[in-house]
């Protein structure tokens, strides 16, 4: 198992480490000045916040920031996940509970089948259930009353969110990648909640390698402060951040040893491409919905894959970090790099 799929198992970050209130939330400037808009004219209303969609890659906040939202409107939280909620009857004793103006919090809602989604729809426009009691000649409909609530849906994959369920959302919300200033700053902030110091520049050096990523990011400096501790340092050095990265194998662009794998099947195998994710999946033994969902986004980001109509393409930037510039086609050396 690589590094990235070690951090990514161990689940989400320990609630000490989240922020609880939009002033507290770093980053996403534009999504939370609107959210805060959003919020206080529900609470001057005194009605329930619209029905809002969360979606971006894992690790940027989607769950924090749903858990804000109930905080800033003074209510209760309660979460699932769309795969955790494998029959109809099941989604609707969690609408049945759900108190007045309450945050239902549902992360990976592209997971809901046609069954699920079409019990949503009333739930979500008009705070009832419509189920069919009995079989037969004898069935009968029985439509439940629900308190007023607000649907908080969060997705890695919105492309697959129904286009009836995702019109049923008042409000969007695309969380984006971090910069490297703002994950300097959440480490910042995590390392003095755990009480951790850093000398001048780990900050920057952790967040610089986190994937642009928060969760990466806290997974990291506690990996790192273990090497720190090891070493009997009351203050981590640089020196020992960067020892850290070598020993997991986690490079100055934040690629593990899968990452650099994907872009060498690409390179060596497929003479750069194009080439679809299957074969990928295939040569490198994973799961190509893990592929596109884990690694491939940010890859894509940074300048290292371009995605095309025939398949993924390796580009010039992924030659030369790799140092594999010499396997680059004819003509290709001078082609401008998109980053």
């Amino acid at each position: 198992m690589s590094f990235r799929e070690e951090i990514e198992s161990i689940g989400e970050d320990e609630p000490s480490l989240r922020p609880t209130k939009l002033s507290e939330f770093i980053g996403q400037r534009e999504v939370l000045s609107n959210l805060s808009v959003y919020i206080e004219a529900a609470k001057k209303r005194q009605s329930p916040l619209d029905h809002v969609l969360i979606s971006g890659p894992p690790g940027l906040g989607k769950t924090t920031l749903a858990q804000i939202i109930a905080n800033e409107l003074s209510v209760a939280f309660t979460p699932t996940s769309a795969p955790a909620i494998s029959k109809g009857a099941d989604l609707v004793r969690f609408l049945t509970l759900l108190k007045t103006n309450e945050v239902f919090f549902v992360d990976e809602i592209h997971g809901f089948v046609k069954k699920q989604e079409e019990l949503l729809y009333p739930a979500m426009e008009n705070y009832f259930v419509d189920l069919v009691v009995g079989e037969g000649i004898t069935a009968n409909a029985v439509q439940i009353q629900l308190q007023a609530f607000t649907l908080v849906g969060a997705t890695t994959r919105s492309g697959l969110v129904s286009d009836p369920l995702k019109s049923r959302f008042g409000i969007h919300l695309k969380l984006d990648f971090y910069s490297d200033e703002e994950m300097e700053i959440i480490v910042d902030r995590s390392a003095k909640i755990l009480n951790v110091s850093l000398q001048e520049g780990v900050a920057l050096e952790i967040g610089k390698r986190s994937r642009k990523t928060p969760r990466i990011a806290n997974h990291l400096l506690k990996r790192v402060r273990d090497f720190g501790e090891v070493k009997g340092e009351t203050s981590i050095t640089k020196e020992t951040c960067l020892f850290a990265f070598s020993r997991m194998g986690v490079d100055e662009k934040g690629l593990d040893a899968i990452d650099r794998q994907i872009l060498k099947i690409i390179i060596e195998r497929y003479n750069g491409g194009p080439v679809g994710i299957k074969p990928i999946a295939v040569v490198l033994g994973e799961e190509e919905r893990t592929i596109e969902d884990t690694y491939e986004p940010f890859l894509v980001r940074i300048g290292l894959i371009d995605r095309t109509p025939s398949g993924r393409v390796a580009t010039k930037k992924a030659y030369q970090h790799l140092g594999l510039a010499d396997l680059m086609k004819p003509g290709e050396e001078n082609a401008p790099t998109l980053f």
